[in-house]
């Protein structure tokens, strides 16, 4: 008489979990890591159209000096959300900071003479969360 083996072995089986393991250690820590920078994906959106407004009062031939929010046609501070705890501008330049869902990481623009071109600068370069 033949016994005919129905089912997966020890070995089989320690496979799959050792698999799933070195899947679960590569992938967890780059989700983490997508998940914040698609949050932070909205406090740098938020900027536009503060960059929009200082660029266009710099052309117009506003000072610098007097660029800040609620003046010269850039809007007021926004109010906060889940991932954007504030916005402000101040001579001009444009400071956005994330909620502590993003780890509080700030994004600066500061903007060239003229506010054709714009610098980046902030801790969300230094946690990889922005690009400049």
């Amino acid at each position: 008489m033949k016994i005919i083996q129905q089912g997966f072995s020890l070995i089989e089986l320690m496979i799959v979990v050792a698999i799933i393991g070195v899947l679960s250690v590569i992938a967890i820590p780059s989700y983490q890591n997508y998940t914040k920078r698609a949050r932070f994906a909205e406090v740098i959106a938020a900027t536009a159209p503060f960059k929009t407004a200082v660029s266009l009062a710099l052309q117009q031939g506003e000072s610098i000096a007097e660029l800040n929010n609620g003046t010269h046609g850039i809007p007021p501070t926004p109010t906060a959300t889940k991932n954007l705890a504030d916005l402000k501008v101040e001579k001009g330049i444009i400071t956005a900071t994330g909620a502590a869902i993003t780890g509080n990481a700030t994004y600066i623009l500061k903007p060239n003479e003229d506010g054709s071109a714009w610098k980046i600068e902030g801790s969300c370069l230094n946690a990889g969360i922005c690009s400049s």
